[in-house]
């Protein structure tokens, strides 16, 4: 067989996730880094046993993996909840969905000089995420500690421009949520997605200000495939391996309630 001929076959023997040499099909998913890493070193094992070889690439910003999924450099990704996909596809027109439920990571607000919520001074300057669905998310946390009050009907994605209420004159920065742990020592506070509280050693449930409510949460992460693969058999071998008791018990014991499987 012609040795160009044979490349080409190997290249879409990857890209459709077909079968490899020793029988198995494989995936590369990207994911970002810290807990995830931890989840999914166990879902390759999982998925290793089922006949299916997962390759995860890591990312640590948050502007990547769903670029990378849309030019087929992924065949999935793992680090985003549904709002924040939504504002993707929105904004920069990613044929993408939501292939299934993996895990909800409550976000929270933190703090190294005040130990109470009740402790920040007025004027305080809080730092938010400055993508739409986290910055949104974060106000929304503060509106439920009543330290805010935003524009009625504003839904899951406010914006700094719906704050019509805020009795202590705080001030907003907006910056890349990757970010906001090393700039806490600059503010007074900042709301900090739970993913990156935990790779600064941030405990959730117990170094938290105010966490957002566990129950009926909107912002359950997904994993993420391209529209036109959504059908493909060799994604159900994928949620097989994530949507597994082994992986609920993982996350449950591991992670103490900071991250919580909605599976």
């Amino acid at each position: 067989m012609n040795r160009k001929f044979v490349i080409i076959i190997a290249a879409l023997a990857w890209a459709l996730g077909v079968a490899t040499a020793n029988g198995a099909e494989r995936l590369k998913v990207g994911i970002s880094g810290g807990d995830g890493e931890e989840i999914w070193a166990r879902v390759k094992d999982i998925a290793h046993r089922q006949g299916l070889e997962v390759d995860v690439l890591v990312f640590t910003d948050y502007m990547l993996p769903n670029a990378a999924l849309a030019n087929g450099e992924l065949d999935a990704n793992a680090f985003q909840h549904r709002p924040y996909l939504a504002n993707e596809v929105k904004a920069r027109g990613y044929a993408i969905v939501a292939l299934c439920d993996t895990i909800v990571e409550p976000i929270g607000l933190y703090a190294l000089k005040y130990k109470r919520l009740a402790d920040l001074p007025d004027h305080a300057t809080i730092g938010i995420p400055n993508d739409p669905s986290n910055g949104g998310r974060g106000l929304l946390l503060l509106q439920q500690e009543q330290l805010l009050r935003l524009r009625a009907g504003t839904g899951i994605l406010p914006s700094v421009r719906d704050v019509v209420g805020n009795p202590h004159g705080l001030q907003f920065k907006e910056l890349d949520a990757a970010q906001l742990p090393r700039s806490l020592p600059d503010l007074d506070a900042a709301v900090i997605n739970t993913n990156y509280a935990l790779d600064a050693r941030l405990r959730p449930g117990r170094d938290s200000l105010a966490i957002e409510s566990r129950f009926n949460n909107p912002y359950g992460n997904i994993i993420a495939v391209r529209s036109k693969d959504k059908d493909k058999p060799v994604f159900q071998k994928l949620i097989a391996a994530y949507q597994n008791d082994e992986i609920r018990q993982f996350i449950l014991k591991r992670f103490d309630g900071a991250i919580l499987p909605v599976f």
